[in-house]
């Protein structure tokens, strides 16, 4: 079999995964979202303190996520260490969106909910569910695993502490 220069010519073409939440096509400046009132202009979301006059309204990607419910993170908080601090480390949890958010429109916690085995918290980007378990592994130590999936546009973040 003839290999040529790019190597093996019986491969078939990998086609690039289409991420439906990153779109193409940017939407018309300046565009407003109807649910999180993030504006899209410059050529990225951002939020705005003043009044926008947009004439075109499209749902962010963000909102899009968190209407689909299809995060993009999913991050477990285990551990003996979380039952003993629940409430400092929700508080470092939503600080710590909180900051990403204000940054980058488009990276929040879409739902923080309580398991029988500790925490479970998705996000609509991998930025602020890596940022949460960075913060996390910081400012508790344990131990921090990241799997990124789905070409780095999933993540999954577990931190587990077993000590109080």
């Amino acid at each position: 079999m003839y290999k040529g220069v790019y190597g093996r010519k019986d491969r078939l073409v990998q086609q690039k995964r289409h991420d439906v939440y990153r779109n193409g096509r940017k939407p018309p400046e300046p565009t407003i979202c109807p649910d999180c009132s993030a504006v899209f202009s410059g050529g990225r979301w951002a939020w705005v303190d003043d009044a926008v006059d947009a004439v075109n309204e499209t749902r962010c990607p963000a909102c899009q996520r968190i209407a689909d419910n299809l995060p993009a993170g999913i991050i477990e908080v285990l551990g003996s260490f979380f039952d003993d601090h629940r409430e400092e480390v929700i508080g470092l949890i939503k600080n710590t969106e909180s900051l990403e958010k204000g940054e980058h429109p488009l990276e929040r916690i879409i739902r923080i909910e309580e398991q029988d085995h500790g925490l479970e918290i998705t996000t609509t980007g991998v930025h602020v569910a890596r940022r949460i378990g960075d913060a996390l592994s910081r400012s508790y130590h344990g131990d921090l695993a990241f799997t990124y999936g789905d070409a780095e546009k999933t993540i999954q973040v577990t931190w587990v502490r077993n000590d109080s």
